[in-house]
C-alpha cells in the first residue's frame, strides 16, 4: 500500500506496490458476481485477454537499447507490449507499456525463463528490477542466473500511457495545510480539495481511461506481457500492492502460473479493498512509529533525542507543533513532516537517516530538514513522476471497489481512530477521500481464491509491517491452498525479500530455483537492526 506524501509520495500500497498462449487462457478463472450483466462482462473481458495474449505472443518484444534518458544502460534493454485499453473491446484502443530485462546471468542450460516483478503502488514502476543485476545485488546473484529479469510500466504508470490529475508542480508545492483538522473549517477545506483532486483526474486523464485503471486490467497486461515473453508460465515476484495483483492474477489465471514469491501482502479479503486497509494501515503504522523511537532512545548516544519512547515523542511533537506555528524554512510544515518521517515506520532503511535529520533540526541545524523535507521544485521530472504516481494510486484504488459516499461515516471513523493512532490517520484520510467523489464507476473487488491449477505460492511477510499489516499474508495463505507462509518475527521493515536474513533469503532461492517449499509454515528471527 501507499501512503501520504504530500511532496515525494513514494510507492508502496493501497492505502496509506505477467505472463501463455491464447489457448490456455481463454480457460482464465473469472470472480463470480451478482449479477448476469457483471458476469458477461467479466466473460467479454476474460476472452478479450485471451485475444490480446495471442496477439503479443505472435508479435514478441522489439528488444533495443533503452532510450537515453530511462536512466538504463546495457546490457539492460527495452521494448513495448501493446495491450487493449478496455479488455472487453480487445481490438479498440491499444496502451503501449514500457518493459526491460536483462538476461540471466548463468549458462543458458541453467535458464528458466523470465521473472517478473512489479514493487507495489499502485503506481511503481518495475523497470529498475533489472539493476538488481547490474548492481551485483547479492541477495539475488543465485536467482539471476536461471531468471532474466523484466521489469514493467504498468498502465497509467511512468512511460506507459502515463496519467495526471494535477499540474505536477501545484501538487508538489509547499507548505500545505496541516493534516490534523483543529475546526469543522479544516475538515471542509480538505474536503474540498479532495473533490477538486477527482474532478482533476477525470478532466486530465479522461473517464474512459480512468475506468479502466483497474487491478484486474492490470493482471490481463500481466498476463499478456507473459505471452509477448514467449513464456508459457508467469514467475512473478510482487511486493506490498503487487502482492494483490499477484493474488488476483492467481484467481484469474490460476494454470498460467509457475512460481510466485509475494512479499508484504496486501489484504485481499473484498471487505478489505480498500477502504478499511487504510484504516487498518493506521493502526500498523502507529505501532511500528513507535517501534522506531524505542529504537532512537536506546541510541541516545548517537541522537540525544531522549532514552525513552516518551520523551522522543515530546520531540517529535514539539517539532510538529513547531513547524505547524511557522513552516520551517517556509515550506516544512506537519504535512511535509509527516512525509519525510513515515518512511521510518515503512523502511528500516530509513531508520539512520530520519533520526540523523531529527536530531539535526534539535542540534541547531534546520537546513538538513528542510533539505530532506521539502520539494525541489527545480526537479520538474521528478515533480512529474511524484504526481504521476499519486494519480495512478487514487485511479486504481478508487476504480476497484466501492467507498463510503458519506461523509459522516469518514468522519467518524477517522475521527475514533486518530484519538489512538494519531500519527498518520487523517493525514491517510484526505490521500484516500477523492474517492468519495470519484467520477467513473467503481467496480466489485475480485474473490480471490484457489482454483484448478494454481501451484504452491510462497508468502512472505513480517509481523509489524505498518504498510500491509501482517493479517494481510494470513488472509492470502488461507485463500491459497497449499501456499507457505514465512513469517520474519519481532521485525516491521516493509518488502522483506530484499533484506540480508539467511532465514528468508535461502528459502526463495530454493523455490524459485527448484520450486521447493518447506513442508510447513516457517518463522525466521528478524534481520539485523539498523546500527546509527
Amino acid at each position: 500500500m501507499r501512503v501520504f506524501r504530500p511532496n515525494r509520495r513514494t510507492t508502496v500500497l493501497g492505502s496509506a506496490g505477467a505472463l501463455v498462449t491464447a489457448t490456455l487462457i481463454a480457460g482464465a478463472v473469472v470472480a463470480p458476481t451478482a449479477s448476469a450483466s457483471a458476469q458477461h462482462g467479466q466473460d467479454r473481458e476474460a476472452k478479450g485477454a485471451a485475444i490480446a495474449a495471442a496477439r503479443a505472443a505472435k508479435a514478441g518484444i522489439d528488444w533495443q537499447d533503452c532510450p537515453a534518458d530511462w536512466g538504463f544502460a546495457k546490457p539492460i534493454q527495452c521494448g513495448w507490449v501493446s495491450v487493449p485499453l478496455d479488455y472487453a473491446h480487445p481490438y479498440g484502443k491499444q496502451l503501449k507499456l514500457a518493459v526491460d530485462r536483462i538476461g540471466n546471468t548463468g549458462t543458458k542450460e541453467e535458464r528458466q525463463g523470465a521473472l517478473v516483478y512489479n514493487p507495489g503502488g499502485p503506481g511503481g514502476s518495475g523497470m529498475r528490477f533489472p539493476t538488481r543485476v547490474t548492481n551485483k545485488n547479492p541477495v539475488w546473484a543465485n536467482v539471476a542466473k536461471a531468471y532474466d529479469f523484466v521489469g514493467f510500466d504498468p498502465r497509467g504508470v511512468g512511460h506507459s500511457a502515463p496519467i495526471s490529475c494535477e499540474d505536477p508542480q501545484e501538487f508538489v508545492k509547499a507548505p500545505k495545510a496541516d493534516p490534523v483538522p483543529d475546526s469543522e473549517a479544516d475538515k471542509l477545506a480538505q474536503r474540498k480539495l479532495a473533490a477538486e483532486y477527482a474532478k482533476g483526474c477525470a478532466e486530465r486523464s479522461g473517464k474512459a481511461v480512468l475506468a479502466q485503471m483497474t487491478t484486474p486490467n492490470t493482471v490481463r497486461d500481466l498476463d499478456v506481457i507473459r505471452a509477448a515473453l514467449g513464456e508459457k508460465k508467469l514467475n512473478y515476484l510482487g511486493v506490498s500492492y503487487g502482492t494483490y495483483i499477484g493474488a488476483v492474477y492467481g484467481t484469474l489465471f490460476p494454470g498460467h502460473l509457475r512460481r510466485m514469491v509475494v512479499d508484504s501482502v496486501v489484504n485481499p479479503s473484498r471487505e478489505k479493498i480498500w477502504y478499511q486497509a487504510n484504516l487498518d494501515q493506521d493502526v500498523a503504522f502507529e505501532g511500528r512509529w513507535k517501534d522506531w523511537e524505542d529504537w532512537v532512545a536506546a541510541n541516545d548516544a548517537a541522537f540525544h533525542l531522549g532514552t525513552t519512547r516518551a520523551a522522543v515523542q515530546e520531540k517529535w511533537l514539539q517539532l510538529r507543533a513547531t513547524a505547524k506555528k511557522n513552516p520551517i524554512g517556509g515550506v516544512v510544515g506537519p504535512a511535509e513532516l509527516i512525509s519525510f518521517f513515515q518512511s521510518a515506520p515503512y523502511y528500516d532503511s530509513s531508520w539512520v537517516p530520519v533520526a540523523t535529520v531529527f536530531s539535526k533540526y534539535f542540534a541547531g541545524d534546520t537546513q538538513a530538514l528542510v533539505d530532506a523535507a521539502a520539494p525541489d521544485m527545480s526537479d520538474t521530472a521528478g515533480n512529474i513522476t511524484s504526481e504521476n504516481g499519486n494519480a495512478v494510486y487514487t485511479a486504481v484504488e478508487c476504480t476497484d471497489a466501492k467507498w463510503p459516499t458519506s461523509w459522516k461515516k469518514w468522519d467518524r471513523d477517522n475521527t475514533a481512530l486518530n484519538t489512538n493512532y494519531p500519527f498518520m490517520t487523517w493525514a491517510n484520510a484526505w490521500m484516500n477521500l477523492p474517492c468519495a467523489t470519484w467520477p467513473v464507476k467503481q467496480q466489485t473487488p475480485v474473490n480471490v481464491k484457489t482454483h484448478k491449477g494454481l501451484p504452491q505460492v510462497m508468502i512472505v511477510q513480517s509481523t509489524r509491517d505498518a504498510a500491509t499489516p501482517y493479517d494481510g499474508a494470513v488472509e492470502l495463505h488461507q485463500r491459497f491452498k497449499g501456499s507457505r507462509l514465512i513469517t520474519e518475527k519481532d521485525a516491521g521493515s516493509h518488502g522483506v525479500t530484499g533484506l540480508v536474513n539467511p532465514c528468508i533469503n535461502q528459502r526463495v532461492d530454493a523455490y524459485l530455483l527448484s520450486g521447493k517449499l518447506d513442508a510447513a509454515d516457517v518463522t525466521c528471527t528478524p534481520h539485523a537492526t539498523p546500527k546509527p
